[in-house]
């Protein structure tokens, strides 16, 4: 071989590194809070192959919390442009059992975290059952819900169940709840609303302990849960 085509070679080799280390990847070795793969726009809320019928064993596995049951508080008393006046009206599948929950009536009346995460997110694999942690420590004070950022559902709940996670959630592929609230497009993001609807505050940080997620909800509520 000639020295020049050598440097050919070479120079080509380079090139396909320095591609693949710049190529975007979604799959479970995900490490940060890093941009997620598709949008709002492109992306279904769940698969189509994620049935019923072949949810019922990862649901039954999971057995997870069923979701905040719902208030009965309308619109009205709602302060306009709230974070529950936005989401009014929207419905997501509930990942204990797939029934439709009305997201505006399930965290009215109380404070509430929303915790958005994927099954492929390595730091909300972390955060998850710190998320946990917390809620069993907060108890009725305060409503906590998981939403699913992928429309694979039943990775989700696969998930769930070698997490030791019970905590009740919905699934939203399709990234609604992070645009109407205005969420950054990363993984994993809590956010705090208070107990009127408004929002407290966006956390686009991954949590690795009870008390951290304790402290910065105290400090968006403003010392009060």
């Amino acid at each position: 071989m000639t020295p020049g085509r050598r440097g050919a070679i070479a120079a080509l080799v380079v090139v396909v590194a320095l591609i693949v280390a710049i190529w975007p990847r979604s799959g479970e070795d995900e490490l940060t809070v890093s941009e997620l793969p598709g949008s709002a726009i492109d992306q279904p809320e769940r698969r189509d192959q994620d049935t019923p019928e072949a949810l019922a064993g990862p649901r039954a596995d999971a057995n997870l919390t069923p979701c905040p049951e719902p208030v009965a508080s309308p619109p009205s008393e709602w302060p306009t442009g709230s974070a529950l006046d936005i989401l009014a009206g929207l419905q997501m599948g509930c990942l204990s059992d797939g029934t439709r929950v009305d997201l505006s009536s399930a965290l009215a009346g109380k404070p509430a975290v929303i915790n958005m995460w994927a099954y492929w997110c390595a730091p909300c694999a972390e955060e998850l059952p710190a998320l946990q942690e917390y809620a069993d420590s907060v108890g009725d004070s305060l409503t906590v819900l998981t939403v699913h950022r992928d429309p694979n559902e039943r990775n989700a709940l696969l998930k769930l169940a070698e997490y030791g996670v019970d905590l009740p959630g919905v699934q939203d592929g399709s990234g609604t709840v992070a645009g109407l609230l205005g969420a950054p497009n990363v993984l994993p993001v809590t956010i705090v609303l208070r107990a009127d609807g408004t929002l407290a505050k966006i956390l686009a940080v991954p949590f690795t302990s009870a008390s951290e997620i304790a402290d910065a909800v105290t400090e968006a509520l403003g010392g009060a849960q």
